[in-house]
């Protein structure tokens, strides 16, 4: 879903840009992942599906240790924080959202926006799409 041409073309009305190459996913270690090559930055959305409740809250906490959380954020899932680099992390379910935003310039989109804003609405947009897991 992170990789789908909905989203694609949802993020393309959003933002104000199209990626200059095709969004290849992949799939290892039960994390979804594809990069979105824009051109002039990089963004990779990322989803770990985990087997338990203990297991996802494990995983986001392990990712706030090593991206750094610099501030909760509300309405995103079953939590959400933002990164030192303005990525958010978001969960829901037994599913981990890394919005990862570090590859993109301070400005981004048409009309530019912070990276940080880009990553709260590129999350609300695929959190409003999960329904369960």
């Amino acid at each position: 879903m992170i990789c789908a041409a909905r989203l694609q073309s949802q993020l393309a009305y959003s933002l104000g840009v199209r990626p200059i190459r095709p969004v290849v996913p992949t799939w290892v270690d039960h994390l979804y992942s594809c990069r979105w090559i824009y051109g002039n930055g990089v963004l990779v959305l990322s989803v770990k599906e985990l087997s338990s409740a203990a297991e996802t809250t494990a995983y986001y906490e392990m990712l706030a240790r090593k991206l750094g959380d610099a501030g909760r954020l509300t309405g995103l899932g079953d939590g959400a924080y933002a990164t030192s680099d303005g990525s958010v992390v978001a969960r829901k379910d037994y599913k981990v959202l890394l919005v990862d935003v570090a590859g993109l310039p301070g400005e981004f989109g048409k009309p530019a926006t912070t990276r940080s804003d880009v990553a709260i609405t590129i999350s609300d947009s695929i959190l409003g799409c999960w329904t369960g897991d």
